[in-house]
């Protein structure tokens, strides 16, 4: 796969990016060598190879769901630094 200078020019410009010469090239030549790495892995044999396979043994984290009682309002709103009735204050941020 050859990357080419246009191809890192349209990507620069969907980012936003404004690139130097030597950028566009350097990136160009990144860019090519990433792919074709990725082009190398290709070549492996990976139809034995289970899609959600891990190196080490996975495990679920977490715990059961259980019901508890809920921490109620004064609890809550304890170390608020503004409060409104049983609600948190908040500065406006849209105007």
């Amino acid at each position: 796969m050859k990357i080419t200078r246009e191809q890192v020019e349209h990507v620069a410009r969907l980012a936003r990016l404004e690139l130097s010469d030597a950028e566009k090239e350097l990136f160009t030549g990144q860019l090519d060598g990433i792919l074709a790495y990725v082009d190398k892995l290709n070549e492996l044999d990976t139809s034995g190879i289970v899609p959600t396979a891990h190196a080490v043994p996975m495990e679920n984290a977490f715990r059961e769901d259980v019901v508890t009682a809920s921490l109620g309002v004064e609890r809550a709103l304890a170390n608020a630094p503004d409060r409104s009735e049983s609600f948190f204050r908040v500065p406006k941020v849209i105007e």
